[in-house]
């Protein structure tokens, strides 16, 4: 049995002989509390409420804000009208309830017999405040959040300065792990560069509640960055593995303050999901292959090409024109733009335009900064794989000559104690030569294909950093226009697909 699973039973537990006493002390049968929604009909009389509040119980997560208020109409019955009590008891009504129900001092009073409680001005806002903030974290954590898009990876689906919903009741909406926070903070306190905006030493293990679908290939998934576990604070805008990759461990230990963060504290990233727990994904010449088949490409989905001109400048307003916002000009003549193949025939038929070719590494071509980032394993961006996406349950050979592609997930995402020794690996003290997973894991790609770090530079995306699903864009704003011209009316209220 998890940890959730037994403190949910103690909690409800408490709460029903909580309630049983309640009912004692207001004159109905105290074993009608274990009644399931019985008891919340009789709650709801006991608090002198109406019955159409019924309906809020009935559905799922709404009803989540409903017990918490039935819990302060509970609390004012017992004549506790403090804040701080019915914060708390908001926040412990496992403790509460039993208290109210068992206490022989706490005394029941009818709401309709309850003196009017005298509220300052003050006393007024700080309940509408406290209530708002509870009520928009409760609804940021467990139902949708608002997201914006910073960079360019995933364009065309994607515009930097989109605002987007993501849902996360889709794929199942998880526990913070660092409950303890500073309201709609991430992981930086408001004003300042570095501060922590959480509290550490509260930690809950990773518990994620029914969803209402799975991900599926080609979703668009956002979730929190698997390299942002150590931070380098001068530099959190490049991966702190990379950087050691590059510079040295020692060179970056002197030079940057480093920091590790909770899973649910990590940069946000959002990529399209390309291949799903028990996929065996490969990359050729930039098509995306699943279990042997063609991934069909997204609508939008950019490459970089090669534009030669006859020598003539592209102008800016035909670039504007054809919607081409990733370009850059090495001379005269050479451009390498980010297209989608549309825009790519469109440039091609210009009268200047003499060339437009893309661009793709060969299978030959060995780029280090490439997962596992080891020659056993000579990919690139556009070759990569056949690799294995990790399934929770199923089990895999491992040995010296390919441990590089799992000791990530062993180690780190998986809690093991990892060493490999004179030809031997070993896990946990012990000599193994396979190995089982205990989570699933997804690989994610950006949308524009040159131009995104994803799963190709760092691995493994497991489902505890799994967020939520990309929805809908409700406003869309070009950042480089002025302010009259600055929303993309065309972009704006869009499903993403």
């Amino acid at each position: 049995m998890s940890l959730y699973m037994l403190l949910s039973l103690l909690f409800f537990a408490a709460s029903v002989a909580g309630l049983w006493r309640i009912f004692e002390k207001t004159g109905y049968d105290g074993w009608k509390a274990i009644i399931p929604f019985y008891n919340v009909y009789i709650w709801l009389k006991v608090i002198h409420k109406p019955l159409w509040w019924y309906i809020f119980i009935i559905i799922p997560y709404i009803n989540v804000f409903t017990l918490l208020l039935m819990v302060v109409e509970t609390l004012k019955c017992f004549r506790k009208d403090g804040l701080g009590e019915q914060a708390l008891g908001v926040l412990f009504p496992f403790v509460f309830l039993p208290y109210l129900g068992f206490s022989p001092n706490e005394e029941y009073t009818h709401p309709d017999k309850l003196p009017p409680v005298k509220k300052s001005a003050g006393r007024e806002w700080a309940d509408a405040i406290i209530f708002a903030v509870i009520a928009a974290t409760i609804i940021r954590s467990f139902f949708i959040e608002a997201y914006t898009i910073p960079t360019s990876s995933m364009e065309k689906s994607l515009l930097v300065g989109d605002y987007l919903f993501v849902s996360k009741l889709s794929y199942g909406p998880k526990v913070p792990n660092t409950p303890i926070a500073f309201p709609f903070a991430h992981h930086t306190l408001p004003l300042t560069d570095y501060t922590k905006s959480y509290i550490e030493w509260v930690r809950l293990p990773y518990y994620r509640f029914p969803g209402f679908r799975t991900i599926q290939n080609n979703d668009v998934v956002v979730f929190n960055y698997p390299d942002g576990d150590t931070v380098a604070l001068q530099m959190q805008n490049r991966s702190y593995y990379g950087m050691v990759r590059e510079m040295g461990h020692d060179f970056v230990w002197r030079n940057y303050d480093v920091v590790a963060r909770p899973v649910d504290k990590r940069e946000n990233y959002i990529k399209r999901c390309v291949g799903i727990p028990g996929d065996t994904l490969q990359i050729i010449d930039g098509e995306i292959f699943i279990n042997g088949s063609l991934l069909p490409f997204p609508d939008d989905v950019q490459f970089n090409y090669q534009v030669v001109t006859d020598g003539s400048p592209l102008h800016a307003r035909v670039l504007e024109r054809l919607d081409i916002t990733d370009a850059f000009q090495r001379s005269a003549s050479e451009y390498i733009m980010a297209l989608t193949e549309e825009k790519a025939d469109q440039l091609s038929q210009l009268g200047s335009v003499r060339q437009v070719r893309k661009i793709s590494k060969p299978a030959s071509y060995h780029e280090t900064h490439i997962f596992p980032f080891h020659e056993n394993y000579p990919w690139n961006e556009d070759n990569f794989g056949p690799i294995y996406i990790p399934k929770k349950g199923s089990t895999i050979d491992i040995s010296p000559d390919n441990i590089m592609l799992w000791d990530r997930v062993i180690e780190v995402y998986e809690g093991n104690a990892l060493e490999v020794s004179d030809g031997k690996i070993y896990i946990n003290g012990e000599v193994a030569d396979t190995y089982t997973f205990k989570l699933d894991y997804y690989w994610m790609v950006g949308d524009n294909r040159h131009n995104s770090a994803d799963s190709r530079y760092w691995g493994y995306v497991p489902e505890d950093h799994i967020v939520g699903r990309a929805m809908f864009v409700w406003l869309s704003l070009d950042k480089n226009k002025n302010l009259i011209n600055r929303i993309r009316f065309n972009k704006t209220f869009r499903t993403i697909r």
